[in-house]
């Protein structure tokens, strides 16, 4: 834990340094709204494919999905997709526009 602490200190530390008066890379990249949810919920399946979730970035594992269309896959979402994925992929508070949004950051990126 203390690492993790100390890493996020010298990182904030950092993000100072540079030129004056020029932005970082991430104040020039505009964030995508699903960003946030895909990496608190969505994360941990969705980068190693566990239990066959599509990995994020891999193409040819999210085109059948995509050629459903992103309703399709929301309501999958909702439901969860039995055995591997539970119902709105544990984010139990997440409404239906970030799950939504989660599914649009991993499409932008596995396209």
């Amino acid at each position: 834990m203390v690492r993790w602490v100390s890493v996020a200190v010298v990182a904030a530390a950092l993000a100072g340094c540079g030129e004056g008066g020029s932005q970082t890379a991430a104040t020039e990249t505009a964030v995508h709204p699903g960003e946030q949810t895909y990496t608190r919920f969505c994360f941990s399946c969705h980068a190693a494919g566990v239990a066959g979730a599509p990995k994020v970035g891999a193409a040819e594992q999210w085109a059948p999905r995509i050629a459903k269309g992103t309703a399709a896959l929301l309501q999958a979402s909702i439901a969860g997709i039995p055995p591997g994925m539970p119902a709105r992929g544990l984010c139990s508070q997440c409404t239906d526009q970030e799950l939504g949004d989660a599914i649009d950051y991993m499409i932008s990126r596995s396209q």
